[in-house]
């Protein structure tokens, strides 16, 4: 029922208040009239640069959700908190609808309507008289859903409903106003039957409870007692949802977490791993979120089996190695700008393996499948184009969730965590072969349309969830629902607006109770079911038979446990109801790729918001130089089949820490900056370890100076290699002209220890001479730091030879002029002063 007051009657009011406020009488007015002076939207507190005063929380929404067996009187109870400078005077409260959602888009966009669109109106109930600074009420609000004697919610189709809190006060100093509102989503499958309801008390309509206080519609249930029905008979008959044309309804379920592997740490093949942070050990224990995840599917295989034909757990293989890892015992840093500073041990290492082995045994009956490397960001992966960074994040994944889990994951899917592709990223997921992507439904163009089958270019897959990619050889598409995917990705304690929410069904999440969000996520679920009846009601096409449904959470989804278990329960629910039924992933994705050769095909879109979400340009420059200089360095590195670690197994880490820098976790929350941040600092944790591998190669003389006894005297040399692989390096020298150095070829270093290098060497200088050496990859890549020899030759070359020859050719003469001078008899001139 809406509440309205004539014009006139306005004027009187308003006159009327104004008298007797001047004469200091504060007046009391009739609740029905109260939303007249709070009607109009100016005077809403919504303007984040205005003050706030009062802060509205929805506590619990009964029942969450509204079906056949269900009460018939919706309660909402919440808090009311003053959060501003000053007391609050008059705070009241009601409850408020707005019409029914009549299409995908509004499950987002009537969140944030103007109060003045939600015109089906409750009756203002007293919070309290006066709010102090600080303090805090609770209320409860009580609407019944159908009545003619009361206000109601005035339901009598199932659908889903908009519904709105709102709270109006009297801060000091100022005027009435409604300071502040909270929405939510009211799924309501079916309605119940039920009794009329009259004034003065309120009953609980499957009870038959009769209670007073201060609920929203307080009344009677109008009985045969009454004389005014028959025993068997109720005021409102039951009204059941159209299951004539349920949905096939496919969810991923993902697993998944920021990246907690603390950053530039190398592959050892003997040291524990070392963890940022020990908040995994929390989530994986009883009662954290992954353990909450996890049980909701367990929990459900039992209770409703036939929910997990249609669910598929979508695995990060970031969180299998890292849990994997925990498993055999882990350190975790005490600072992790050091992260092979101080550690101490980790506390989760029994939760790791609990959780591991559940996960086990869940997905061997289970479908799974993995999605690339801790969620980085293929946009910023295909830019790069490093075949070997690529491999890592798309080929791995697969094998190590296979090895870990013990099972074969869905072959020939690709989900990336933004939801969108480019042209560009599209080619990289095809380059070896046919794949589907699983997309927002906003991310081709005209997706909705051609899920609704409204498109003229539909789509030739059975249930009409598959799409030929234009200009992308070999790509497919399956849509999932965009709306529905923002609703779960604003649940838990950290909510998030994925990148494809247009700026249209945008708002701030954190004015949003958890409670509240919830809500909506329930509505977004249930909305497939409820096309049929909506679109009677409506007039609107009533949707394909069999349609197919896709619903995809964010990657890394901060559902609490009890949040995970309701989703699970409402899919239950519509199960059960013959609304739904579940379609295999795998069913989905051979629809969608059986649409490879159809004639039309579908343009990809990709939002601004993508690019600001995605990963900065400064991590993705210092990854390109980085996996350069790590592909360099591993073609160095000896493979010996022996070792106990591989060069690759020693270099993974590290490429893997690229990835990490550029993953999307955190990036479209309340702290993007901080994930921003982090992502730079591994990024720059990357550069200095692989600076450290670099510099532990390196070259040493045994001696400062070296003196060589004859023109090709050798030089000694110490080759050092402190990296736990061995590594295959050349010799590279700087000398003047005069000394001729012979190329010794490649080395081989074995790990962690040294090589004497023996360097024949000509020279044909006398001088001191200084000689630079260093170590370099056999592509040319320079290790570690030069040394410098210097040189003392006791050879004197050209002017050794002259010299020797002039002097023998001095004593040849001498002697042949004695010798002539003895045979002539002559005396020697030259022995003039020794004769005796």
């Amino acid at each position: 029922m809406t509440v309205v007051v004539s014009r006139a009657g306005a004027a009187v009011l308003a006159v009327l208040v104004l008298v007797l406020t001047t004469a200091g009488v504060t007046p009391l007015l009739p609740t029905t009239l109260l939303p007249t002076a709070t009607a109009n939207p100016a005077a809403a507190q919504t303007d984040p640069d205005e003050p706030r005063f009062l802060e509205l929380s929805i506590d619990e929404v009964t029942p969450q959700t509204v079906t056949l067996t269900s009460e018939s009187v919706v309660t909402v109870r919440g808090t009311v908190a003053n959060i501003g400078d000053r007391d609050v005077e008059d705070v009241w409260v009601r409850l408020q609808r707005a019409p029914v959602v009549s299409d995908s888009a509004a499950l987002r966009t009537s969140l944030s309507l103007d109060q003045a669109g939600f015109d089906t109106v409750g009756e203002f109930e007293e919070v309290a008289d006066r709010l102090g600074q600080g303090e805090r009420a609770d209320f409860e609000l009580e609407l019944p859903l159908r009545s003619d004697l009361v206000p109601s919610l005035d339901i009598d189709t199932p659908g889903i409903y908009p519904l709105l809190v709102n709270v109006n006060g009297v801060p000091e100093y100022g005027g009435a106003a409604r300071l502040d509102d909270a929405r939510f989503l009211l799924p309501v499958l079916a309605l119940p039957a039920s009794d009329e309801v009259t004034e003065n008390t309120d009953v609980t309509e499957n009870t038959g409870e009769t209670r007073t206080g201060n609920g929203g519609s307080r009344g009677t249930t109008r009985s045969s007692d009454d004389g005014l029905l028959d025993s068997d008979e109720k005021a409102f008959p039951a009204v059941p949802p159209d299951v004539s044309r349920p949905a096939a309804v496919t969810m991923l379920w993902p697993l998944a977490d920021r990246p907690r592997l603390a950053a530039g740490v190398a592959g050892s093949g003997t040291e524990p791993v070392r963890l940022v942070d020990d908040d995994l050990a929390t989530s994986l224990a009883e009662g954290g979120r992954l353990d909450g995840l996890l049980r909701a599917v367990e929990d459900t295989a039992r209770t409703e089996p036939r929910v997990l034909e249609g669910l598929c757990l979508a695995i990060d293989p970031d969180l299998l190695v890292t849990v994997a890892n925990m498993t055999r015992g882990y350190l975790v840093v005490e600072d992790p700008d050091e992260p092979t500073g101080e550690a101490r041990p980790g506390s989760g290492t029994d939760a790791a393996v609990a959780w591991l082995e559940r996960l086990r045994a869940l997905a061997a009956t289970t479908c799974t499948m993995a999605v690339p490397f801790a969620q980085v960001d293929l946009t910023a992966l295909a830019d790069l184009a490093d075949s070997s960074l690529t491999d890592s994040a798309l080929e791995s994944p697969a094998a190590i969730v296979d090895s870990i889990l013990g099972v074969t994951s869905t072959p020939g899917v690709m989900w990336p965590d933004s939801g969108v592709l480019t042209e560009k990223t599209g080619s990289m997921l095809a380059a070896d072969g046919p794949v589907t992507a699983l997309v927002s439904d906003n991310a081709v163009e005209g997706g909705r349309a051609l899920l609704a089958g409204t498109s003229s270019t539909p789509s030739t897959a059975p249930g009409g969830n598959g799409f030929r990619i234009s200009g992308v050889s070999g790509l497919t598409a399956a849509l999932f629902d965009s709306s529905a995917s923002a609703a779960l990705a604003g649940m838990g304690t950290d909510p998030q607006t994925p990148s494809f929410v247009p700026s249209s069904a945008r708002y701030d999440l954190s004015r949003d109770s958890s409670t509240a969000r919830l809500q909506d996520a329930l509505g977004a679920l249930a909305w497939p079911a409820m096309v049929p009846t909506v679109s009677e009601v409506t007039g609107a096409a009533p949707p394909a038979a069999g349609r197919s449904v896709l619903f995809a959470p964010p990657q890394n989804w901060s559902a609490s446990p009890d949040d995970a278990a309701s989703v699970l329960s409402m899919l239950s629910t519509l199960v059960r109801s013959g609304l739904t039924t579940p379609r295999p992933l795998t069913a989905l994705v051979d629809a969608a790729a059986n649409t490879a050769n159809d004639p039309t095909a579908s343009l990809l879109v990709y939002p601004e918001q993508a690019i600001t979400d995605g990963a900065s340009a400064a991590v993705v420059s210092e990854a390109e130089e980085q996996i350069g200089r790590l592909d360099a360095i591993q073609t160095a590195l000896v493979e010996d089949p022996q070792a106990q670690l591989t060069p690759q197994q020693f270099t993974a880490p590290l490429r893997e820490d690229l990835l990490r820098a550029m993953s999307l976790a955190g990036r479209r929350g309340a702290d993007a900056d901080g994930a921003y941040a982090t992502g730079e600092h591994r990024a720059a944790e990357v550069r200095e370890a692989v600076d450290d591998i670099y510099d532990a190669v390196t070259v040493i003389s045994t001696g400062g100076v070296y003196t060589l006894t004859s023109e090709q005297s050798p030089l000694l040399l110490t080759a050092r290699n402190d990296l736990p692989v061995g590594i295959t390096v050349r010799l590279q020298v700087d000398a003047p002209d005069t000394v001729d150095i012979t190329d010794i070829g490649p080395t081989q270093l074995p790990p962690r220890g040294s090589r004497t290098l023996t360097v024949p060497a000509q020279i044909s200088d006398s001088r001191n001479l200084r000689l630079e050496f260093a170590l370099a990859t056999e592509s040319g890549l320079p290790l570690g730091s030069s040394t410098t020899v210097t040189v003392r030759s006791n050879a004197y070359g050209q002017i050794l030879a002259v010299v020797t020859g002039c002097a023998g050719a001095l004593l040849l003469f001498l002697a042949g002029r004695r010798l002539l001078h003895r045979f002539r008899g002559e005396p020697d001139p030259a022995d003039e002063g020794y004769e005796k």
